[in-house]
């Protein structure tokens, strides 16, 4: 089969080569069309990308290997195409998205949160607490709240974060 007067497997060629071109681009320039898939989850440049490189090396394949019609290798390389672009989307971006959310944290959100004194907090002074969080443990310069000193490995209460600092009491739970 011929398209434009070119021959269909040249055709997967060149979509295959510039889909790979492309996608090479959108890894080094890819924050430009950073919210493109916010407007609508179809126009991700990721899903459109992989879209075509599935649909050309399967059209290409298909092609050299079988001696199949021409239209029936469209139809079949479109439908693996899509099938590859949906596990894809569900299996590897959609939890890759939301585990990048996840790992982040504001210093608003360590208020209220429970950590450890690893350096002693003097009454004028500063210390240092550790907080568990999901993406590991995060350190941060303390002080009393009420300028008490807080002797090292008690647990504390965070009451508010100013200037990277955390104002912390002494943590005394009520079910034990």
């Amino acid at each position: 089969m011929t398209l434009f007067g070119y021959p269909i497997e040249t055709i997967y060629l060149i979509l295959l080569v510039v889909s790979g071109v492309l996608t090479l681009l959108y890894l080094f320039f890819g924050d430009i069309l950073e919210g493109a898939d916010e407007v609508s989850p179809f126009l991700n440049p990721v899903l459109i990308l992989a879209f075509i490189t599935f649909f050309s090396a399967g059209g290409f394949i298909l092609e050299k290997v079988t001696s199949l019609n021409s239209y029936l290798i469209i139809a079949i390389s479109a439908f693996i195409s899509l099938l590859l672009d949906v596990l894809l989307n569900v299996f590897v971006l959609v939890p890759l998205k939301s585990a990048e959310q996840s790992l982040s944290y504001t210093e608003k959100s360590l208020e209220g949160r429970v950590g450890k004194t690893i350096v002693s907090i003097p009454t004028e002074g500063f210390g240092e607490v550790v907080i568990e969080s999901y993406s590991g443990m995060i350190s941060k310069p303390a002080a009393s709240y009420e300028n008490t000193s807080i002797s090292e490995g008690a647990e504390v209460l965070v009451i508010e974060v100013k200037n990277g600092v955390l104002y912390v009491v002494p943590y005394k739970p009520s079910f034990k």
